[in-house]
């Protein structure tokens, strides 16, 4: 009966989000988009021609913000553990992320090009176990940070979703060693009551 109730009150916080209408409004496919957008008008990440890295983008909000943002002559690769609905200029590979020859398809799609921005919403699947959830996320994020720090641009930019909790600030450091600039985003979209930041990296320092 709780969990029913919890359901019903989550459904009608959904469908009452002013950030879900404007979504649907819009044509974008989540409401996380205005997250992405409202980091991009303070940072300018996507900048036209830019080549952009999108990790864990299902079911596609980031890629359309990434295209529109990016135009005609940027590049959206993109990659999911689970199936994307194709959006129009991106190149999306259904993967997991973890395991080696995922990513090697991933490397060689780019054909040597140097991204100028990797963003990572990387979630793992819930267990229901909050130290193992915590854990798998810290990993995903260990791994867009790798993955960031061996292809981005002199001068690139990462922005990571990351949980507060165990492993938080540990990996907050290993961000600090890998870039010039950390600093944190909470955008509005981002709803209050989420354990959820994001970093952004600025200036991958070299190898």
């Amino acid at each position: 009966m709780k969990k029913n109730k919890t359901s019903r009150a989550w459904v009608h916080d959904h469908l009452n989000d002013p950030y879900v209408q404007r979504a649907q409004a819009e044509g974008y496919r989540a409401r996380a988009a205005y997250k992405l957008l409202e980091v991009d008008e303070r940072d300018h990440l996507l900048k036209p021609g830019a080549v952009v890295v999108d990790l864990g983008s299902t079911p596609g909000s980031w890629c359309q913000v990434a295209v529109k943002r990016c135009g005609p002559k940027g590049q959206v690769f993109a990659l999911d553990v689970l199936p994307m609905e194709a959006v129009a200029g991106v190149d999306f590979l259904q993967g997991d992320f973890t395991e080696d020859a995922v990513l090697e398809d991933l490397e060689s799609r780019l054909k040597g090009a140097r991204a100028d921005v990797v963003l990572s919403d990387m979630a793992p699947n819930l267990s229901g176990v909050a130290a193992v959830d915590q854990a798998r996320s810290i990993h995903l994020c260990e791994l867009a940070l790798d993955f960031a720090v061996r292809h981005l641009k002199p001068g690139g930019q990462f922005l990571v979703k990351v949980f507060q909790g165990e492993g938080f600030m540990e990996y907050r450091k290993q961000m600090e060693a890998a870039f010039a600039s950390v600093q944190v985003r909470k955008p509005k979209a981002s709803r209050d009551r989420s354990a959820e930041v994001y970093l952004l990296g600025k200036g991958p320092r070299p190898v």
